[in-house]
């Protein structure tokens, strides 16, 4: 933002720090107004035919604007993305290790991506990389909903999977 003498235009709209109109004013008449007051004269719409301006303590204002970019960084929830590899051979005791991990992500809220690296010429029974990813699915199906379906991408085959979000019942 611009501030004071920063201000290159002759000529500004000027609005009180009350929110009041004082109406366009010299540049020079709305800093003596400001220094007045001791508050600063902040540019909010340099693109307008005059300018606006308007008469505020520009300190303050950007440590409440701080502030609130702060807050609102708190509030936010990052989501990580778990990632479990999985083979189209994979024996029944190895799937439910992966099994085991993708729940416990899920129920801790975070995403997981199943996926098959298909090797050599296992890519030409691709279907049995999507029956072990359906049956993935099926299990992980009360605590999960499934984002995207198995596809395949070059030479593996991913899902994704978001914990199912519970609705409070009142």
């Amino acid at each position: 933002m611009i501030v004071n003498e920063g201000i290159k235009s002759h000529e500004v709209r000027l609005i009180s720090d009350t929110g009041e109109q004082l109406g366009v004013r010299s540049k020079e008449e709305a800093l003596e107004l400001a220094h007045q007051r001791d508050l600063d004269v902040v540019l909010v719409a340099p693109n307008s035919k005059p300018p606006v301006a308007k008469i505020m303590d520009y300190g303050k204002y950007r440590f409440d604007l701080e502030k609130k970019n702060k807050d609102s960084k708190k509030n936010q929830k990052v989501v990580s993305v778990k990632e479990i590899r999985l083979s189209p051979t994979i024996d029944q005791n190895d799937f439910n290790t992966k099994l085991n991990n993708a729940r416990k992500f899920l129920t801790k809220g975070e995403k997981v991506k199943a996926s098959i690296r298909f090797k050599g010429r296992a890519i030409t029974h691709s279907e049995i990389g999507r029956e072990v990813l359906e049956k993935f699915i099926e299990q992980t199906e009360d605590i999960a909903t499934v984002e995207s379906r198995p596809k395949m991408d070059g030479r593996s085959m991913f899902l994704m999977l978001a914990p199912k979000v519970e609705k409070n019942s009142k």
